[in-house]
Formats: C-alpha cells, structure tokens, sequence
C-alpha cells in the first residue's frame, strides 16, 4: 500500500515540478496569439476553455490503453509501478507536451509535418503514410471492440452489424462536425466518468481490505516473459505513447493560450498514468498476485472481462454499470479522433482547406469506406503490429522535439535521453518479437542497445557542428 500511495505522490510532484523545468525549457509564451485565435475556422480551430480542452485531450489520448494496457503489464508485477511513474514524468509527458506545442507553435500541424519540419522531408513522407495507417487502424479496432461488446449485452436482433453501424454513424458525425458541437460536449462527461470510475475502484480495495502490492523489481510474470523490452511496449498510454502526439494538434487547435500547455498536455498525460497506476495495482491485488492475474486474464476473457467482474465487485451495480460503459466509451472516443486526425493529416497534405464541409466529406467518406471493409478482416495479428509501431512513432516524435530544443539552444536532454532509452524498447522488441524477426535475446538485446547509441551519436554529431546548446532560452518570438 505504501508503494501505491509513493508512486501517486511521485506522479504529482512531477506534475508540480518537472512540469514547470519543461515549460520553462520550451519557453512557453502567454503573449503569443495561438492558432486558435489567429487561424479560428469554426469547425477544427475552435477556442475552448482549459478544463474542457484538458478533458478532451485526455479522453483522446487515454483509449483502452491506461485500463488493458496496465492490466497486462501487471503480469510483470509492481516493477511495473516504477515504468508508469518514471515513463509518464520523464518520457510520456514530455513527448505529449513537446508534440503539442510544437503543433501549436507550427499553426496546429500534424505530426508527419513537425517530424519533417525537424528530421527532413524524406522522414514527412514516410510519416504521412506511417501516420495514416497507424490512425485507420486504431479508429477501426476502436469501433469493432465496442460494437462485439454491445452486442453482448443487448438483445439479439442487436447484433455486432447493428452497433457496428451506429458507431460508424456517430463516427462520421464526430468526424465531420464542428469540434465544439459532439467531441466537445460530450467528453468532459466521459472524462469524469472515466475518473470517477478509477477512484471508485481503488477506493472499494480499501473500504474491502484488499492489499496493495509493495514495490519489487523481481520479474513475477506466470509465463516467464522477459521484462525488457516487453513491459515498455506492453505498457504504452500509462508511461508513453506515440499515438498520443496524433491527437495533440487536435487540441492545439482549440488552446486558447500557450500558458495552458502545461496543465493540457503534460497534466492529461499524468492523470493518465494516475488511471494506469490504478489499474495495475487493483488488478495484482485483486486478483491476489499476477498467477491469479493471468488465470483471470484467461477465464473471463481478457482485460475486458477482467475490467467487469472487478468493478461488479468492488463497486456493485451501479458501479459494474459505469465501468462497463467505460469499456465501451474509452475506445469510442479514441476511435472518433483517430479518423479525425486521419482527416486533418490527409488534407494537410493535399493543402486542402476544411471549412467548407464538402471538403471534409471527400477525406472522411473514403477512410470509412476502407475503415469499413477493415473491420470485417481478423485483426489479431495486425493489431500486435500496432504497439510496436505505436512506440515507434514516440521515439522519432521525442527526436524531433529534441532537435528542436537543440536548434533553440535549449536543454535538450529533456528530450534526448527518453528519445534514447524509446530506440532501444522499440529496436530490440521488433528483433525479438514473434511478429518481428523472433531473433534471440543475446542477439536483439545488444543490437538494441547498440542501435540506440548510434542514434545518440548522430545526433551529438549534428548538434556539435552550431553553438553548444544552453540550459534556458528565451520564448520564440
């Protein structure tokens, strides 16, 4: 139980703290016009409060990840505490805030146009595509997830066709509408739902006398998988996620002042670990250790049932009520801004401007058609593609901000070393990985490691070539 409670207070003093060190590195301006103001369109640049902006980005970022992702990786045991706390601080939230920033400062582009802008054009045109697959895949998992499970839990005549095609709907609505008309008023209340839901399941382990595992780096996983690099991509939205910074220009677009970066993007990041944390440590505890984990895992079906008969549990009907409509609202609404972000990033491509709303139709009827067709196709293995590529896409984005700090003589490092240790997760995990080359460790692990040193390498070369980079630097003007 102390461990819990440290790593919650750890979490918040990174907020509190290392927060300000980053802001004060980027040189947040509040006098800057952002591009909500400057470029407001009505439909994606739109100001919006910072609480409703937080919210937002938080339900956009969070998806499944911090609730299944953290449930699997407490397969591992409470080492994976330490990955949650450590990443979200010093990695995670760094990357959300430099990848939303870095968007706003740039008139609210998308990630392959801040990637190109700082790691070259031939990278832009990899990442455009890399950007758009990456989206497709995620919105149609997002919709296929919830619509198998609504179809569960009502009538037969209901089926996954009927729901399938009700979140299409809603989809191409969230889609195509004005920001401020469905995604922003309808996520400040999934967001407090998803809150809520967290701090009611910790709090029924307490009231219930369940015990909090302590912290132990020892590897308890039932079937033996190695740690490293499989608890950093298996834990991905609770410490650091690359999918994060294609929702970030969403919001960028909708920040009112460049003062609320810090509590937008770096705060939705730590709450989001909170919610992970949270996650991990009800899953150990309930289930009495990770062996009891992994037999829950298999006998009710997944994070999924895991998630449920928990929640029954600890917080009754009314809360099993909550926690099942959050199962089936946190991919929904990561799934809707994932086509939307599709939106944005095609038509940043093709300059093609999406005020009028038959511009916006020729992007989002053609990703839903082939979205569409996606969903009818078994997705086992392309999705476990995704957490690689989703790792993948973390570590150049916190390149690139790294660049960027080393161009404005900042203090790069903030930005460097988590690029650093997110090359050799994603490197050695692709050598290994049964969807990868399934090399052996003795081989993937040095390759890692080495790989990773040679990208730290190149990048002090072409840093060293200007003017050695300072701690602080005054905002850009």
């Amino acid at each position: 139980m102390i461990t819990f409670f440290i790593s919650l207070v750890v979490l918040f003093l990174g907020y509190w703290l290392y927060a300000r060190v980053v802001e004060r590195i980027f040189g947040a301006d509040p006098e800057r016009e952002t591009p909500a103001v400057r470029l407001r369109d009505g439909v994606d640049y739109v100001p919006l409060g910072w609480k409703r902006s937080f919210l937002i980005q938080l339900l956009n970022i969070a998806g499944l990840g911090p609730v299944f992702g953290a449930i699997q990786g407490a397969l591992w045991g409470p080492a994976a505490f330490l990955w949650i706390v450590l990443g979200g601080i010093f990695a995670g939230a760094v990357h959300d805030y430099l990848s939303g920033m870095l968007s706003l400062r740039h008139g609210g582009t998308n990630v392959p146009t801040i990637v190109g802008y700082y790691l070259g054009p031939r990278i832009k045109q990899i990442f455009n595509i890399f950007t758009v697959i990456l989206l497709i895949l995620v919105g149609t998992v997002f919709m296929t997830g919830p619509a198998q499970l609504l179809a569960k839990l009502t009538p037969e005549h209901l089926d996954y066709k009927f729901w399938l095609g009700v979140i299409l709907l809603y989809y191409l609505l969230a889609v195509i509408l004005p920001i401020d008309k469905i995604i922003g008023r309808l996520y400040p209340i999934f967001g407090a739902i998803l809150i809520i839901m967290a701090v009611g399941v910790i709090g029924g382990l307490l009231a219930k006398g369940y015990r909090l595992p302590e912290l132990t780096l020892a590897n308890l996983h039932p079937k033996g998988a190695p740690l490293w690099p499989l608890l950093f991509i298996t834990i991905a939205c609770g410490a650091i996620s690359g999918f994060h910074a294609t929702q970030s220009p969403i919001i960028a677009r909708c920040l009112e002042n460049e003062r609320y970066g810090r509590r937008v993007f770096y705060g939705a990041m730590i709450a989001e670990s909170v919610i992970a944390l949270i996650w991990a440590a009800a899953a150990i505890a309930f289930f009495g250790g990770t062996k009891g984990l992994a037999q829950g895992l298999t006998s009710l079906g997944g994070p999924a049932g895991v998630v449920h008969t928990a929640s029954i549990s600890l917080l009754g009907a009314f809360g099993g009520t909550l926690a099942i409509l959050g199962v089936v609202v946190l991919p929904i609404t990561s799934g809707d801004t994932a086509f939307r972000a599709a939106r944005l990033t095609i038509a940043e491509f093709l300059g093609l401007k999406q005020g009028p709303v038959l511009n916006r139709y020729k992007i989002a009827i053609p990703l839903f058609i082939v979205g569409f067709i996606l969903s009818q196709i078994d997705f086992t293995i392309i999705w476990r593609y995704f957490a690689w590529s989703n790792q993948t896409l973390a570590m150049v984005v916190l390149w690139a901000g790294a660049v960027h700090l080393a161009k404005q003589r900042s203090f790069h490092w903030i930005a460097t070393l988590p690029a650093v240790f997110m090359t050799a997760v994603s490197i050695t995990y692709i050598l290994q990985a049964p969807e990868g080359l399934r090399l052996p460790t003795s081989i993937s692990y040095p390759v890692g490691i080495a790989s990773a040193t040679l990208a730290f390498a190149i990048f002090l070369w072409k840093i060293s070539r200007k003017s050695a980079p300072v701690l602080f630097t005054a905002p850009e003007k």
